[in-house]
């Protein structure tokens, strides 16, 4: 394949993911316009965005895999189908309940893009050029959280149903292209689909994570008694519950799968080990960001809507960093830039936890912590997949990277809030939730020098290629 069709392959991605993630980011300012649209309250409001984020975490590893099987094309573009019509679905909902509707589909679809989009360039670009290309789609979420709200205020001027609308005929061109250029690799010998296993492991996934939501929202008692309370007076146990029983059964199912939907023997690999340990830190210190608009207002007596003007600076870092990162990880390898990114980010946690009522300081760990997010969840994670995991597995293993990150940013959200309100829900109490974070982000570090060096990193790259020569 040459250099200008890999490009073009790269925008189709490039595009897709920004769709998916800017979603995310626009839905914000509708949600008073569609809370007066459908007479709803803030509390079912809010599933505008669990909704979208359960089916997303549910639908990744199965469209993962999928793609293993029956090639990226296919399912990347039924993946940015399916976004379509969830977004025309809220467009013509006559009701709040199909509108919900509409944002599961739009969730499923989006579980797909981004771990397929990664697949493809493991598939079509060499292995000295992938790093610069997963930089580039991982800055995609810094340009989606800087843009969309500014978008989605230009496009509510025409009515909320825009936000959506917009999404229409860039799935349709996405699709054509994708059609066009996206490769049709298939598994050579399909063995029997895993249902079994997906089945298990996507109810597992939507308990844990509606569990995790409900006692996040909660659990403003962060005592015991609080706790028990929170559990007790929901179906927060339950749901944890069911979780729990159903990880050996998992386990059980997958050890006898003829084609797992997630392989456990990946995980001996000690590379791979390492990325999904590394994938829910930082996903974990992801979560920070949800508290850091209260951490300013407690600290600096600003208002809410400055408080979220002065993310810009972090949201910034995210974007540099992960373009930066990229073509850093083509020179030198993933262990020089992931022992960098936990660096800068358990410094910059570190930083803000013992200087929080210092302006210079939160601007400092703005950078830092930007820049080291940006670095870890923009290519070097999925860049180690990319070299350790052997072709069939690629979309899989990207999958579970972001299921990694997901889970790591729910239990982040309980932890944090859980730590910061035990600590008096002040400025204090939010630094110590920051220390905490940033403790656990120097513990992956010192565990990063696990990593292969750059030589073992390009052995290992050859030997897959020989593998995939002779197959």
């Amino acid at each position: 394949m040459d250099e200008r069709k890999r490009n073009q392959i790269l925008l189709v991605l490039f595009i897709g993911v920004l769709m998916a993630a800017l979603d995310i980011a626009i839905v914000g300012p509708a949600l008073p316009a569609l809370r007066e649209h459908f007479q709803i309250d803030a509390r079912a409001a809010s599933w505008m965005f669990v909704i979208y984020v359960l089916l997303n975490l549910v639908g990744t590893p199965f469209i993962a895999k999928l793609s293993d099987r029956f090639g990226r094309r296919i399912l990347y573009t039924a993946s940015i189908a399916l976004f379509g019509l969830g977004s025309l679905i809220v467009v013509a909902a006559p009701v709040y309940a199909v509108v919900l509707a509409g944002r599961a589909i739009q969730g499923l679809g989006a579980g797909g893009i981004f771990p397929v989009a990664s697949a493809v360039i493991g598939d079509t670009f060499p292995p000295e050029k992938r790093g610069s290309a997963l930089g580039l789609i991982g800055a995609v979420f810094g340009i989606a959280f800087l843009v969309g709200p500014i978008i989605g205020g230009l496009l509510l001027l025409l009515g909320w149903q825009w936000l959506f609308l917009i999404n229409l005929p860039i799935a349709v061109a996405l699709i054509g292209f994708g059609v066009k250029l996206l490769p049709a690799i298939r598994t050579a010998t399909p063995r029997p689909f895993d249902w079994g296993g997906t089945v298990v492991l996507g109810v597992l996934l939507a308990a844990l994570a509606v569990a995790l939501s409900d006692l996040a929202y909660l659990l403003e008692d962060a005592s015991v008694a609080g706790l028990v309370n929170a559990l007790r007076t929901s179906t927060v146990a339950p749901l944890l519950l069911l979780a729990l029983a159903l990880a050996p059964v998992f386990w059980w199912i997958e050890r006898r799968a003829e084609d797992p939907v997630l392989d456990l023997n990946l995980f001996r690999n000690r590379q791979i080990a390492l990325a999904g340990a590394l994938s829910f830190g930082a996903g974990l210190s992801e979560a920070v960001t949800l508290f850091v608009p209260s951490l300013l207002v407690a600290a600096f007596g600003v208002t809410p809507s400055t408080a979220s003007f002065m993310l810009i600076p972090m949201v910034l870092a995210m974007a540099i960093g992960s373009p930066l990162s990229g073509r850093a990880l083509d020179r030198v390898g993933s262990k020089i830039v992931v022992l960098t990114g936990t660096a800068l980010i358990a410094a910059g946690l570190v930083l803000e936890g013992t200087l929080a009522n210092v302006l210079p300081a939160f601007y400092g760990f703005s950078a830092l912590f930007g820049i080291g997010i940006g670095v870890l969840l923009g290519a070097s994670l999925r860049y180690i997949l990319l070299n350790e995991a052997p072709a069939e597995e690629r979309g899989a293993t990207q999958g579970v990277l972001t299921v990694f990150i997901s889970i790591g940013q729910l239990i982040g959200a309980v932890l944090l809030g859980a730590i910061a309100a035990a600590r008096g829900g002040d400025v204090g109490g939010y630094a110590f939730a920051f220390l905490v974070v940033g403790v656990l982000m120097a513990v992956l570090f010192i565990a990063s020098f696990g990593l292969k060096s750059r030589a073992q990193e390009l052995a290992t790259q050859q030997r897959l290629q020989r593998g995939a020569s002779m197959a």
